[in-house]
Formats: structure tokens, C-alpha cells, sequence
């Protein structure tokens, strides 16, 4: 891997949908880098801090929220001289998004009173009342012809389904919901799934004429559903639970075929393999070489110059580590908070929260558990290569972790004082960004090999 020399950040940083831009936010400042040279290829200048971003689908415009503002900037690669500016007034603006055809910008007021459908062609504007979240309760379809909005009334959720060509409402449904926490399309556009909020497990798939083809309650008491997630394919729902649990449904009858169990003690028979990092300094032997007292003091000052880390593949049965939830607190750090598949569906990683160091992937054909990474620090952001089956980690150290089917290993970052917070793919696998916590770096990735049975060495 190789990688660029850090620049500033002071916020949301995105890669372009065709993949030739990288947007980032230095305080008042929108700044486009050009993927490949890193170059500025343009700066714009908003009216307040920025913070966030999001690139319109067509990568041709680019919208800023300014929430202390409040108010959305939009600009235009194409014509640098274009500006777009929307403000709510005493509404305000919780949240802003693109439609699918690039051309219309749908922003959510404060406190849910209203979400506006802005366009930027004749200027005209498009009200729905009472949409139940700010940035959730929204879902386009992948060929962007319609929109699912979440509305709540008379203390009841509903569906609005919308076209995006004219924004009319093509039919409203109430669902079943105590409290309404997501919607999301089926990657097929032929179904919808809507899931109510943790004091209520329950998961609700919808056609579009508003009938209720299924609903799935794993159990009725204790925290419910903390996480949904399509397979790339459309062919299993994965529902991650408070419960510490990994369940997923199939398409066709949305009964459950597979249950994932997240146990802090692994033990045989198991066929997963488990890699563990560990560091320690790397002993160099020193006594040939003549170097003054000055040079060994200087250095010392640093402790240890140069740290080997690595994964160790350990041998079942293992203890992992394990943080009990505080049962007073809100909000307990238990359950399936992260989740995503691989971009061919074979493969699932999953996060439960009450073990932050450890990484869970699951194999989907052989419905198994295919290897488990256990860090040192708390995994902060997984990311699956959009075009291979190649996993990316990090954790807030100086370090970037990968898992294939043929093996895992660690990459170190050859930057000072820099820790991996957060990472992001690029749309065609080639580029990964780096944010640490006020600079951000880019590495270009190689390409795997063909031949699925190469052999990655753990070493940096």
C-alpha cells in the first residue's frame, strides 16, 4: 500500500459515486481533491462551519449542511459559479439528502414538523408533514423511481409512498409499529422492511400496495432489534439483536434460517479461525554497530523505536474479552451494533457491543463461522472492499488491520502521531481514506489476486 502525506480535516469527509473526487471539510471551507494527484481542483467558501456532506448520484453537485446555521449550501462542480442556498427559517433544518435523480434536495425541519422536497430546476418546493425522523424514516428505491417517507399522526406511523418524477403521493399504509425506528427497500424494489424501536422487537415486510407479508418477533421481552441490513443480493435480511444475537431471514418465505451466537468462550469444535493482534518491540541487535551516547540517550526519550504487531492465530478454547453493561445506564453497550456484508453476500461481519475488540465474520453458504479478529483497542469502523472479499479495520491506533479468505494482517501507517479513527472505500476499490482526528490520509489500495489461496504474512 501506499500512502499520501496528511492534510487537514475538520469534519465529513466523502469519495465522489463515479469515484474521481474527495470532498472534505476544513471548518468554513469545502475543499474537492482529485482522487488520483490528491490536487485541489476546486475550493468553495460556505457561511458557517460544515457539518455535513453528501454528493448528489450524478457526482456533478454537491450539498453542505450547515446546521448551526441552520441552512444547506449546494455547489457545482461543472459551474464553480452556480451557488444553491436554502434556509428554513424559524423551521430550521435537522438533516438534508439528494434524490436519486440529482436535481432535488429533501430536507428534514427541527423537531419533525415538515420535510421539503427543494428543486433546483424551476425552484419549486414539495411539503410532507410530520416525517417521524430526521435523517431516518427516508428510502429511495435502488432505480430511484420512488421514495418511502415515514410520517407519524394521531400517534400512529404511516408509509408514504412517493414518486420521484413527480413527487405526488402514490399511496399512504399504516404499519403495525409501536414506535417506527427505520425503513429500507429491499435491494430489488419489491418489498419494504420496517422495524420498531428496541423496546419492541419487532421486524414488518411490506409490498408496495401496503399489505403485510411478514412479521418476525424473535421474543417479547427485553431490548429488541439494534440492526438491519439487506444482502447485496436481496436474498436474506439479517436482523442483529439486543440479545447479542445475529438472526437472518430468507426472501422468499422471511422465516429464519440461520442464528448467529455472539459467546464470549469459544470452544471446539470450531473450524474458525481466530487471529489476535498482539504488539511488542522488536528486538534489534545492536552491539556491532558504534553509536555515541548522545544518539542512545536521544532515542531512548521515545521508548521502544520500532513495535512489531501482528496477528497470532490462536487455538480454541478462548476467553474473549468481555465488558458487562452497566444495568443503571441507558442505552447499553450490548447487542449487534455493527453490521455489513461482502459485496458478493457470502460473507457478514459483525460487532457486538458488550466485546468492542472483537470482529465476528460469518460465512453465508456454509452458514459457520469462518474467523473471528481480535484487536487490542475498541473497533471503531469496518468496511467491506466494494469490489472483492476483502475486509478493512481500524481501532484508533497506527494501524490499518485486513481479513481475506486467506488470511488476515496488519498494516502499519507510516505517518507520525497519526491514528486511524475512520476509514472509507472509494466506489471502485482502489483508494482508502484514512481520518484521524483533524487530518485525513489516502492509500491506494493493490488489487487481489486471482488465485484465492494466497497467503498474506500477519507482519506489517
Amino acid at each position: 500500500m501506499e500512502f499520501t502525506e496528511p492534510f487537514k480535516q475538520t469534519g465529513p469527509c466523502c469519495f465522489s459515486p463515479n469515484a474521481r473526487y474527495l470532498a472534505v471539510a476544513v471548518d468554513y471551507r469545502l475543499v474537492i481533491r482529485d482522487v488520483v494527484s490528491i490536487k485541489v481542483v476546486q475550493l468553495f467558501s460556505c457561511m458557517d462551519k460544515i457539518s455535513y456532506i453528501e454528493w448528489a448520484q450524478d457526482s456533478q453537485y454537491i450539498l453542505c449542511g450547515l446546521y448551526k446555521k441552520p441552512m444547506i449550501q449546494a455547489w457545482s462542480l461543472a459551474q464553480p459559479e452556480w451557488t444553491c442556498k436554502i434556509d428554513e427559517g424559524p423551521a430550521g433544518i435537522a438533516y438534508a439528502r439528494w434524490s436519486p435523480d440529482s436535481r432535488h434536495i429533501l430536507t428534514t425541519s427541527e423537531f419533525q414538523l415538515r420535510l421539503t422536497v427543494w428543486s433546483l430546476l424551476n425552484t419549486a418546493c414539495i411539503h410532507v408533514q410530520w416525517p417521524k425522523h430526521a435523517s431516518k424514516g427516508v428510502s429511495f428505491t435502488k432505480d430511484g423511481s420512488f421514495a418511502a417517507i415515514c410520517t407519524r399522526r394521531d400517534c400512529k406511523d404511516y408509509v408514504n409512498l412517493i414518486s420521484c418524477q413527480s413527487w405526488e403521493i402514490m399511496g399512504v399504509f399504516a404499519v403495525d409499529t409501536l414506535d417506527l425506528a427505520d425503513v429500507e427497500w429491499s435491494p430489488d424494489d419489491t418489498a419494504i422492511v420496517i422495524w420498531d424501536s428496541p423496546l419492541e422487537y419487532k421486524v414488518l415486510i411490506y409490498s408496495l400496495d401496503g399489505r403485510c407479508l411478514s412479521k418476525y418477533q424473535a421474543y417479547e421481552s427485553g431490548l429488541g432489534v439494534k440492526s438491519v441490513s439487506w444482502s447485496p443480493n436481496g436474498q436474506s435480511l439479517a436482523v442483529g439483536s439486543y440479545d447479542q444475537m445475529l438472526r437472518v431471514l430468507n426472501h422468499l418465505t422471511w422465516k429464519v434460517f440461520a442464528e448467529f451466537t455472539h459467546l464470549s468462550t469459544l470452544k471446539a469444535p470450531c473450524s474458525a479461525a481466530v487471529f489476535k493482534e498482539v504488539d511488542e518491540p522488536l528486538q534489534l541487535d545492536m552491539s556491532d554497530l558504534s553509536l555515541t551516547e548522545d544518539f542512545t540517550q536521544q532515542n531512548s526519550e521515545y521508548g521502544p523505536p520500532f513495535i512489531d504487531v501482528r496477528y497470532d492465530i490462536m487455538e480454541v478454547p478462548i476467553t474473549l474479552p468481555f465488558q458487562k453493561p452497566h444495568a443503571d445506564k441507558p442505552n447499553p453497550k450490548q447487542g449487534i451494533g455493527l453490521m455489513s456484508w461482502s459485496k458478493d453476500s457470502q460473507y457478514i461481519c459483525t460487532r457486538n457491543d458488550s466485546m468492542p475488540t472483537v470482529l465476528w465474520i460469518w460465512d453465508m453458504n456454509l452458514l459457520e463461522l469462518a474467523a473471528i479478529l481480535v484487536q487490542k483497542d475498541s473497533i471503531r469502523a469496518a468496511a467491506w472492499d466494494p469490489t472483492c472479499t476483502r475486509l478493512v479495520l481500524c481501532s484508533g491506533t497506527s494501524h490499518v488491520y485486513m481479513w481475506t479468505p486467506s488470511g488476515a494482517y496488519c498494516v502499519n501507517v507510516p505517518l507520525p502521531q497519526f491514528s486511524v479513527m475512520d476509514l472509507k472505500w472509494d466506489f471502485n476499490g482502489s483508494c482508502l481514506l484514512l481520518k484521524d482526528k483533524e487530518l485525513f490520509c489516502c492509500a491506494a489500495v493493490p488489487m487481489l489476486p486471482d488465485d484465492s489461496n494466497t497467503d498474506y504474512s500477519s507482519d506489517d
